[in-house]
């Protein structure tokens, strides 16, 4: 109980030592320090772990969607003209 009575005076006179602005940051500080103590501890929750996907399953809602018509270009030789010339 004494080392309490020790704490409580060196504050006390500490606090004393304090411009009045200083004095209103040390009660403010105070007060911080109780309103943390009423809050309950916040549980951070993990992420769920998504399954990896393939960029194909997550585009293919799109595939066949825009009609270019030009077609397969494998079968079309025009296209393939030069393409292995280096």
């Amino acid at each position: 109980m004494t080392a309490l009575i020790n704490s409580e005076q060196t504050i006390v006179e500490l606090v004393k030592t304090l411009n009045p602005q200083q004095q209103q940051q040390v009660i403010d500080f105070i007060e911080f320090l109780h309103f943390q103590a009423q809050k309950p501890e916040k549980i951070v929750e993990q992420p769920e772990e998504k399954e990896a996907i393939s960029a194909y399953e997550v585009a293919k809602q799109w595939l066949g969607s825009v009609e270019s018509g030009i077609g397969d270009l494998s079968y079309n030789k025009k296209y393939l003209q030069g393409v292995s010339k280096a």
